[in-house]
């Protein structure tokens, strides 16, 4: 039987990978075309199609499915199934009616909350306490379709958006399976989703990142966790780009402006040291304070917010932002 896989990023690999392993008949892999990467900007190809070319896969690569030439190859192809995840496109009507058994799409979300493209940063940013992965038949719609299976995860207050989708893949890849098998069997009716309790994610923009430290500072916190790796939460020190990649939250107020850098007491580096993180200072919110851990001047590499403070002459009491 088979199945046809839609994949581009990081996190689809694992369930490429075990559909392999499992013994489906992967007819061919389809990714995103090259994109330049790097700071030679060279052409490189997607996590998907490297790994695709490891287990000897037929790999396509279109910049639109649903265009004349793309859709012939695929109906030449005559999968029963697709499994789509992470790949990166809207899918169009011909592109869903063309597998008989329909395309399955893998959502790292507890469907219908956080439907879209962003639904990890999203799950952090909101202040859920658990996240997961759904696996849905795709319909017209934005992450609309009737669910096949769920399984749900806790995000962890450390967790940040690149250590939830390293936690969040293999946990698809293992849901994926029994999934696809019922399903094709004919032992699995799909669950239509409840529209009345349904989120919609947003792209997440550059300009999305700069911190507003009038905000509470677990806004700012759920900001910088959620934005990490990409595009990276930040500030302005100096009239210079200052990315914060780590912080912690501290319920105190000094009673300066926000945006003021604080030096920390002995009681805020222990309690932040038992969770994990070492912080160098702080920066007053519109409420309660956050512990700054780790941070990266433009052009140059990240730093420890202990390292930062050393190189940094007179850091304590100036304004950022």
């Amino acid at each position: 039987m088979s199945i046809v896989f839609l994949g581009t990023a990081k996190f689809a690999v694992p369930s490429l990978q075990v559909l392999v392993k499992a013994g489906y008949d992967v007819s061919a892999v389809v990714t995103q075309p090259d994109r330049p990467a790097g700071r030679g900007r060279r052409l490189a190809g997607s996590p998907v199609k490297a790994a695709a070319q490891e287990l000897a896969l037929p790999v396509l690569q279109f910049e639109r499915l649903h265009t004349p030439g793309a859709l012939s190859q695929l109906q030449e192809l005559g999968p029963e199934a697709m499994v789509a995840c992470a790949f990166g496109q809207i899918l169009r009507p011909q592109v869903l009616g063309l597998p008989p058994r329909g395309i399955l799409n893998i959502h790292p979300s507890l469907l219908p909350r956080h439907r879209g493209a962003t639904p990890i940063p999203s799950a952090i940013l909101a202040g859920d306490s658990e996240t997961g992965v759904t696996i849905i038949v795709m319909d017209a719609g934005l992450d609309s379709g009737p669910i096949l299976s769920q399984t749900r995860l806790p995000i962890d207050e450390r967790d940040t958006t690149g250590s939830l989708s390293e936690k969040l893949a293999p946990l698809a890849a293992q849901l994926l399976v029994p999934a696809l098998g019922h399903w094709l069997a004919g032992e699995i009716e799909p669950q239509p989703q409840d529209e009345s309790v349904a989120t919609v994610t947003h792209h997440l923009q550059k300009e999305d990142g700069r911190i507003d430290w009038s905000r509470p500072a677990i806004e700012i916190w759920r900001q910088v966790r959620a934005f990490n790796p990409r595009p990276g939460a930040y500030t302005l020190l100096d009239s210079e780009l200052l990315h914060i990649w780590q912080a912690w939250l501290l319920p105190q107020d000094s009673g300066r402006p926000p945006g003021t850098a604080l030096a920390l007491s002995v009681g805020q580096q222990t309690e932040t040291l038992q969770h994990g993180l070492e912080a160098g200072f702080a920066v007053q919110t519109g409420s309660g304070a956050l512990a700054v851990c780790e941070v990266q001047r433009a052009g140059r590499r990240a730093l420890t917010a202990t390292e930062f403070l050393r190189g940094t002459r007179g850091l304590i009491g100036k304004q950022l932002g």
